[in-house]
């Protein structure tokens, strides 16, 4: 293992992983803005995108498991709900297997739309420079995943 292959000391990891959150809150809302200037293309806020492409993924789901998911509130997530069943993108269905807590699916409106809104996102994200590699993005999720991982414990709600 070379120096820059060992695990840092836990006040060196500290200060290296500000560098991280100094540059994630910046990002985020800047991603945020670029989001919300798009939206009214396929007429979706930040939010009700954020429902709608974690149904694209994980196939119908209920309110709290998408607050789960997504580190949001149920009441939030509730509100999306609406909005997106307002705009026909997605349905709410019994659930069979909780009836307090209906299943929300995308519709074929909201499938289009979460798809248009991806392919947008992903020319978009195309023009990144810096020559990165598989690598440097498989240690970039580790790095946010551990980090994310500190913060399991906190109540969104």
């Amino acid at each position: 293992m070379t120096g820059t292959d060992a695990p840092l000391p836990p006040d060196v990891l500290a200060h290296r992983l500000m560098d991280v959150f100094d540059l994630v809150g910046p990002l985020y809302r800047r991603v945020l803005r670029t989001v919300e200037l798009a939206a009214p293309i396929e007429g979706l806020s930040v939010g009700v995108r954020a429902v709608l492409l974690l149904l694209a993924e994980h196939g119908p789901m209920t309110v709290p498991q998408m607050a789960r998911a997504q580190a949001l509130s149920r009441q939030f997530v509730q509100r999306m709900v609406n909005d997106a069943a307002a705009l026909d993108l997605v349905e709410i269905t019994p659930n069979p297997a909780h009836q307090r807590s209906s299943l929300i699916r995308l519709t074929g409106h909201g499938r289009a739309a979460v798809s248009a809104a991806s392919a947008r996102e992903h020319a978009l994200l195309r023009q990144v420079g810096g020559e990165l590699t598989d690598a440097d993005l498989t240690a970039c999720v580790h790095v946010l995943t551990q980090m994310l991982e500190l913060f399991d414990n906190v109540d969104v709600n």
